[in-house]
């Protein structure tokens, strides 16, 4: 059976959709009411709550700290400074990718790393010779993700901390409420957002704070349906479904690179030798199999094709996450990639698409084939590549002077 989160006697009380489902061991709401729009609409104009406790957490410290992580992740880690919080991959041997996660420096030895998988043994596994603890920390602390246009102004409500000085991921220690926590200026809705990460003794805390401090702010609690709509917009990848761990598959037509994801930027090729750089090397040099890339699909074009039906225009409600074919031409043979996840997105009045193509049709402006399937007969519909996100707003980044 799964583990109820910290916030879980809040989150039970104001779900009444009763919509679950299991996320790392854990009870997670999809959608807190029967439709997920208001919650979607809550990110992305005011400010949503999320309980991101299964992110599974660990805190890794000791005079070799650095270099351990430093082994098994591709960012450069003693360029991350106090306070600061990086994006990063880790890779296998073939330099295929293991998992994604946060890395957060939150002591002159001490480092907490965020991951979707359990990763303690591959931790342990790089620590031999190394002067290093590594804790497994994900059940002592609830964590939970503020995100909105009004997250900041909320939350400044209940901490000392400058938040309007907190650089985009970065973090710092403070009380929110009088309970210690850590606020990071991270999320994973491409927004103005933070994440907060707190003992389980606070948790309850914590959240009524926030969600009593909330109601002048339109907070809204939200789930994994309208956070996998928002993640698209970013342009956000999610493990199981944009890509597969090689941990979890034995078969490489299902592995993916850093390069292949467009995550190359997280590979530092120049620092000491980490898990995988010898092949992250090799294929730098020759190019990358696959591009992932942005499609914007031509709805005046699937249009038509519900109308051959007498039927009207159906668009994705909410997220899909499938693979599906992609084509060079409108005769559907030979794909040129898959796409792995797509909605529509109600900000951006688009239907918006995740896809990994070949290497010659990611150049933005490109016009491929998304297969749809209407009534049960499959169609190719015109789509334009773009480059990801599809959601950027300033205030993600900007911080207040």
């Amino acid at each position: 059976m799964p583990r109820k989160s910290p916030f879980h006697a809040r989150t039970t009380e104001l779900c009444t959709s009763q919509n679950w489902q299991e996320w790392s061991g854990y009870f997670s709401a999809d959608s807190y009411a029967l439709d997920h729009m208001r919650e979607y609409n809550a990110v992305r104009t005011t400010a949503a709550l999320f309980d991101v406790t299964p992110l599974f957490k660990y805190h890794v410290r000791g005079r070799d700290a650095g270099r351990l992580l430093d082994r098994v992740v591709t960012r450069d880690v003693p360029k991350c400074r106090e306070g600061q919080v990086v994006y990063t991959t880790w890779c296998d041997d073939d330099g295929k990718i293991i998992d994604d996660g946060t890395l957060a420096r939150i002591g002159e030895d001490a480092y907490r790393l965020t991951a979707a998988m359990p990763t303690i043994d591959w931790l342990q596994d790089n620590a031999l010779g190394l002067e290093v603890e590594i804790d497994d920390v994900t059940h002592d602390f609830g964590g939970l993700a503020l995100q909105g246009p009004t997250s900041r102004d909320l939350l400044q409500q209940l901490t000392g901390a400058d938040l309007g000085r907190l650089p985009y991921f970065h973090l710092v220690e403070d009380e929110l409420a009088g309970s210690p926590v850590r606020i990071s200026r991270t999320g994973y809705t491409g927004d103005l957002g933070f994440e907060i990460f707190v003992e389980t003794m606070y948790a309850e805390q914590v959240w009524d704070a926030i969600v009593d401090t909330g109601r002048d702010y339109n907070l809204q609690p939200a789930g994994n349906v309208a956070l996998d709509v928002v993640r698209i917009e970013a342009g956000l990848l999610l493990i199981d479904v944009d890509f597969v761990s090689s941990a979890h598959t034995i078969f490489e037509v299902q592995k993916s690179t850093p390069y292949e994801l467009g995550l190359g930027w997280t590979v530092k090729l120049g620092k000491d030798s980490f898990v995988g750089r010898d092949a992250l090397r090799e294929e730098k040099t020759r190019g990358p199999k696959w591009a992932t890339v942005g499609l914007v699909v031509d709805i005046l074009a699937l249009e038509k094709i519900y109308a051959d039906y007498s039927m009207p225009l159906h668009l994705p409600y909410t997220s899909w996450n499938c693979a599906v074919p992609v084509y060079a031409h409108e005769e559907p043979r030979d794909p040129i990639g898959k796409a792995t996840s797509g909605t529509w997105s109600p900000i951006l009045k688009q239907y918006v698409v995740i896809a990994r193509v070949d290497p010659r049709h990611a150049k933005p402006g490109s016009r491929i084939f998304l297969e749809e399937t209407v009534e049960g007969r499959r169609y190719p519909v015109p789509a334009e590549v773009v480059k990801l996100p599809f959601f950027d707003p300033a205030r993600k980044k900007e911080t207040l002077s």
